[in-house]
């Protein structure tokens, strides 16, 4: 998934400062994509050069919003829907599980426990979100993508916690 893209939604969604977009990264969208401040800004600039999103407001200490155009709006769509997705994904703690089975059964529970209380923790703040959401006027524009969050990870805590337990049990790891 291209950076572009994704900012090009959340500005078609509601207009957004480049802070207000770093936010919805670091708080909804992390799990499946992160960008940093010094990556929105100058994507943003090229999405405004190239007339895909507009300055629609400005605020304190020359803060921007900005809105997508009616041509960011037909890319974005040209994207969704005439674009197969790239299905590859990168993620670093599935790597990292599914090579617990190398390590011994003290430093894979270390691995499984990390990775549980930061998916606990998660949950926590996507059950945040979403009550959030929920008590608003104008329900997100994100809230499905809460909902599917809210749904897959307790399969994925289950998942760690029978990994857990088998290796607490100390049973070789179903890759050994």
């Amino acid at each position: 998934m291209s950076l572009r893209y994704a900012l090009l939604g959340l500005t078609a969604a509601f207009p957004s400062t480049g802070y207000e977009l770093a936010r919805i990264f670091d708080r909804s969208l992390d799990y499946a994509w992160h960008a940093s401040h010094s990556q929105i800004y100058p994507e943003l600039k090229r999405l405004s050069d190239e007339g895909l999103v507009e300055v629609v407001g400005e605020g304190a200490r020359n803060s921007k919003s900005f809105a997508a155009t009616a041509a960011g709006r037909q890319v974005l769509r040209e994207w969704l829907v005439e674009t197969e997705p790239v299905r590859k994904v990168r993620d670093e703690s599935s790597l990292r599980l599914f090579l617990t089975s190398l390590l011994e059964p003290a430093d894979r529970l270390t691995v499984l426990r990390r990775e549980l209380a930061h998916l606990e923790a998660h949950m926590e703040e996507l059950d945040r979100l979403a009550k959030e959401t929920a008590s608003r006027a104008t329900p997100s524009a994100f809230a499905s993508m809460i909902d599917l969050g809210q749904r897959v990870m307790p399969v994925t805590r289950g998942w760690l916690l029978d990994a857990i337990a088998q290796a607490e049990s100390g049973l070789p790891d179903a890759l050994t």
